[in-house]
């Protein structure tokens, strides 16, 4: 049996020499479960083992013989086997084999997404550590909204990278089954009890039903949880595009000392991983709508789904792998300009301030509607006229009679807005 556990690339563990390979594993593993339930001699499949290999030249050239790819793997196997060959695929059907490799591979490539989403979230937490009191402006509609923090906008990031990984664990778990049930799925020729000892061998669960194939809404599941992946990187890389357009320049990639952004315009310095990161997510939703397609299959199988699979299973978790690294890198060189986050909360005179100069005029006895009204119309004037919301106030017949400039001065001060970002940090961080 392979060393599952040390791979380190996805990419190897859906090569075709790898997809061969535990095609044998379960195969052994079959007969392992023979001799434990008492029908083989274990002596046999022990020499079993040491002549059971294949080779992929002979492989492809039986399969364009016999047009199987199950039958040719099976019959350059059984070449290497001689007397120990009538010990092979006893009771079981190609679907056995290959759904119960597939779930191998996708347990293993799941590893890989594990840790890879592991080193995301610590990215995101180093980064949200470093700017929980780094003043910025909250935006809803693109719009300068109100006064928040840098680190607030990573904790949102933080709490759903930790959500999808829960997502992806009972996802990665949900599909962890196995079958060795044959033709149709109703054990004609097998025991379900030679299926229960080679799944756990394997690492894997029965299926508790099987129609000759696993079915695919475990598939389609598991395929929804690396879209979601894939989505909510997209979130944020979209995010961190805005952040570093030229008027807004909060936050921007890491730019190397020899890279260069445009052929034409030596100035530039283009968010172009996040633009990567973007685009790679379109490819894993739509690879997700297959997933849902092939759900539906004829009577109790038929192998329109196969095809599919065969890509969108190894493009689906390499690019998700690849995102996740990818993305990860983005945090940890993102440059954070500090003083343009402060910079932009103070445009037009800090008009992101307008809902707490009404709740001070409220206190003073007025009617929201009155409230709203004057504050509505110092702030569109310094947004319209690229004025000073602050002091179109101090000016403000009806204003400066019911506050004080001191009344005033502390309505602008930002620190109000940060008083409850310890109670969100410790939801999230803890």
């Amino acid at each position: 049996m392979i060393d599952r556990y040390s791979r380190e690339e996805i990419t190897k563990i859906w090569t075709l020499q790898s997809k061969f390979q535990y095609y044998l594993d379960v195969e052994i593993a079959v007969c392992e479960a023979y001799v434990e339930h008492g029908d083989f001699p274990a002596q046999d499949i022990n020499e079993l083992k040491k002549f059971a290999k294949f080779d992929l030249n002979r492989i492809d050239e039986i399969e364009r013989e016999v047009r199987h790819d199950v039958i040719a793997f099976l019959t350059n196997v059984n070449e290497n086997l001689g007397e120990y060959a009538k010990y092979m695929h006893v009771g079981m059907t190609s679907s056995d084999v290959i759904d119960t490799a597939f779930a191998l591979q996708i347990q293993d490539s799941g590893k890989i997404i594990l840790d890879d989403l592991d080193k995301a979230i610590n990215a995101v937490k180093v980064l949200a550590e470093k700017h929980k009191n780094t003043v910025c402006i909250g935006r809803s509609h693109g719009v300068h909204a109100e006064v928040m923090t840098f680190g607030v906008k990573l904790c949102s990031w933080l709490d759903i990278l930790k959500r999808q990984r829960e997502n992806f664990v009972q996802a990665l778990e949900q599909i962890r089954v196995g079958q060795v049930s044959g033709p149709v799925g109703t054990y004609s020729n097998i025991s379900p009890e030679i299926e229960e000892i080679a799944c756990k061998n394997l690492g894997l669960k029965p299926a508790k039903i099987s129609t000759q194939i696993i079915a695919r809404d475990y598939h389609a599941h598991f395929m929804q949880s690396l879209a979601l992946i894939a989505t909510v990187i997209e979130q944020f890389a979209t995010e961190i595009r805005h952040l570093q357009r030229t008027e807004v320049l909060e936050a921007e990639e890491g730019f190397g000392k020899n890279q260069k952004g445009s052929s034409a315009m030596p100035h530039k310095k283009n968010p172009v991983l996040s633009e990567n990161l973007c685009g790679l997510a379109r490819v894993v939703r739509s690879n997700s709508l297959a997933a849902m397609e092939n759900v539906v299959l004829w009577h109790e199988r038929d192998i329109s789904h196969s095809s599919a699979e065969r890509i969108i299973f190894p493009d689906s978790l390499t690019l998700v792998d690849f995102m996740l690294d990818r993305f990860t890198g983005v945090v940890e060189n993102l440059v954070v300009h500090e003083d343009n986050m402060l910079k932009n909360t103070e445009k037009f005179g800090g008009i992101v301030f307008s809902q707490k100069v009404m709740l001070e005029l409220i206190n003073t006895g007025l009617t929201r509607e009155e409230a709203y009204r004057i504050v509505q119309r110092n702030a569109l004037d310094a947004f319209e006229n690229d004025g000073d919301f602050k002091a179109n106030l101090l000016k403000d017949n009806e204003v400066i009679a019911r506050l004080s400039n001191d009344d005033i001065d502390k309505i602008f001060d930002k620190k109000a807005f940060l008083k409850n970002i310890n109670t969100i940090y410790k939801r999230i961080l803890n």
